[in-house]
């Protein structure tokens, strides 16, 4: 993607600040946010959820977009398939995308469909250079479409592939590489892998891409016990861990990338959202006032 020969004019998007916390816009927070207007540093929202132009999502959209700057995090566009890409997904995209100009858009790296069918989950691909090319092959023709970068999510993964012939994060690098894209980089997901498929998730953290990494997720995980041991289940529904955290301070130690908190599932009052902003915001006071000290 020529991303000089953008027809969209960048003066106009928004945009969010390094280190800045924001915290991700759910329905059962949305007229509280609207009425109260918290001193969050951004929000973001699931882009799907705001495709209809005349809906009262959109006049919610509207009257926060004055407030706040944006991030558009998209579910449904299957990069990671053998399908082509749904034109009809892409043209609702563009259309929002166009009207509010976010500061960030992304997508997973994962898929969704097959021969047309639509699966309720976002799966992983193989780490091979065959689905690498699928997914880079996609990647840029939506953005050719967008006429803007996308960033590309690390996935949550329960499994690996026999066939793999890389590391997740050289994977992520080269889809980077290729496709003049960013990172978006979960740091929850990173530790539910670490520790379900017996990765260093500070090696990952060495490895990755860090100048190409515009936006980082904390969520939070929920253990579950078989018959085998214990599994970590990305639910989206809790408090950040502490071992996220501990990922988190090490990440700002290098990068300054804005940050969000995500909360999916189990969705708790918008206070215990800002209060997890709020610890977000200390940490990185905590990691700056040690570098200065040691300086």
């Amino acid at each position: 993607m020529n991303l000089l020969n953008s027809t969209v004019n960048n003066h106009r998007f928004s945009t969010i600040k390094d280190c800045a916390i924001g915290i991700g816009l759910r329905s059962p927070h949305h007229l509280q946010i609207l009425t109260e207007q918290p001193p969050v540093g951004w929000l973001e929202i699931h882009s799907e959820n705001f495709f209809q132009p005349q809906s009262q999502q959109r006049q919610l959209l509207d009257k926060l977009a004055e407030v706040y700057p944006l991030s558009f995090h998209g579910i449904g566009l299957s990069l990671g398939s053998t399908d082509p890409v749904n034109k009809r997904h892409l043209a609702l995209m563009k259309e929002l995308i166009d009207c509010y100009q976010p500061a960030l858009i992304s997508e997973h790296l994962s898929w969704s469909s097959f021969n047309g069918q639509y699966f309720n989950d976002l799966l992983p691909v193989p780490y091979t250079a065959e689905s690498l090319t699928v997914f880079c092959d996609h990647l840029n023709q939506v953005q050719d479409v967008l006429g803007r970068q996308l960033l590309v999510e690390n996935p949550t993964t329960y499994l690996t592939f026999a066939d793999s012939e890389m590391y997740e994060w050289e994977f992520m690098n080269e889809i980077q590489r290729r496709c003049q894209s960013g990172i978006l980089l979960d740091l929850n997901n990173i530790y539910v892998n670490s520790i379900n498929l017996g990765f260093s998730a500070e090696q990952y953290l060495a490895q990755i891409n860090l100048d190409a990494v515009q936006e980082i997720h904390l969520a939070g995980f929920t253990r579950k016990t078989l018959d085998n041991g214990d599994i970590l289940i990305d639910t989206h529904g809790s408090e950040v861990s502490e071992q996220v955290w501990q990922l988190f301070r090490i990440f700002r130690q290098t990068c300054q990338a804005p940050a969000l908190i995500e909360w999916d599932t189990n969705i708790p009052p918008l206070e215990i959202l800002l209060a997890q902003a709020a610890r977000a915001e200390q940490e990185q006071i905590d990691v700056l006032n040690s570098q200065q000290v040691f300086a």
